[in-house]
């Protein structure tokens, strides 16, 4: 039987007066890699941000269980220190913080070897970027892989990575693939949010949620269908869902 890492129970989330969380029930799989998928306002994002403890995102009513031990009364640099990390869609800019200080920060061990390791691993050559700004000066591309590399350091327990392939190439996405290989074989779990089906057919196991509700799950090839079928029937009046999953 596999173990969770995560329970979420009857998870609901009320934001400007709207259910944006609808009664979620999910558990994700300790060691694995899941994605979670559905239309533009299904609840990823706002799933994750709840998960996180982020601003705005405290007042829920259910509860989500991090190794059997709930979040809720637990802040966001809390939830960070039990090894929960968030990669953005668009990653933060740091006005004159070097990438090598901005990987150490991250990183488990404080170990200049371990930068380097982890800016080669992203696709960095170290003698070009441990000296470069986390700033405007680097392309959006490039900040994605410096905050991966800052992952990568962390060894987190739980890694969310918000639309991994978004502005990037093809040559990048593949060093993200091999990011979370490397993640994964340190033990860390990681969950894409995506609406890609390359970053889909990477996922072990994958959700789709429509209206801040699970209505199906199982492993990568069986929600990829969403992407090219009707969406199951799951009662909701959702006409835009089955063209933004071709998208």
């Amino acid at each position: 039987m596999e173990k969770s890492i995560l329970q979420i129970r009857d998870l609901t989330l009320n934001l400007g007066g709207k259910k944006i969380l609808d009664h979620l029930n999910l558990d994700l799989w300790e060691n694995h890699v899941h994605a979670i998928v559905g239309t533009n306002g299904a609840g990823k994002s706002t799933l994750v941000s709840t998960v996180m403890g982020l601003s705005g995102y405290e007042h829920y009513e259910g509860d989500i269980l991090f190794d059997g031990e709930s979040l809720k009364s637990k802040r966001l640099d809390e939830r960070a220190r039990m090894g929960i990390t968030l990669s953005w869609q668009e990653p933060a800019r740091f006005e004159g913080l070097k990438m090598k200080d901005f990987i150490l920060a991250s990183s488990a061990d404080k170990s200049i070897d371990s930068v380097k390791a982890a800016l080669t691993t992203v696709g960095l050559a170290p003698k070009d970027y441990m000296y470069r700004a986390v700033d405007k000066t680097l392309s959006g591309g490039e900040r994605k892989k410096a905050e991966l590399a800052s992952i990568l350091v962390m060894k987190p327990r739980l890694a969310f990575m918000d639309e991994p392939d978004s502005g990037i190439d093809i040559d990048s996405i593949q060093r993200i693939f091999a990011v979370v290989k490397a993640l994964k074989e340190h033990g860390t779990t990681v969950v894409f949010i995506t609406h890609s089906k390359a970053v889909l057919e990477q996922a072990d196991h994958a959700f789709l949620l429509c209206k801040g509700r699970l209505v199906d799950k199982g492993s990568s090839g069986k929600i990829m269908k969403y992407f090219t079928e009707e969406c199951l029937p799951c009662g909701f009046h959702n006409p835009e869902l089955k063209e933004d999953l071709n998208d």
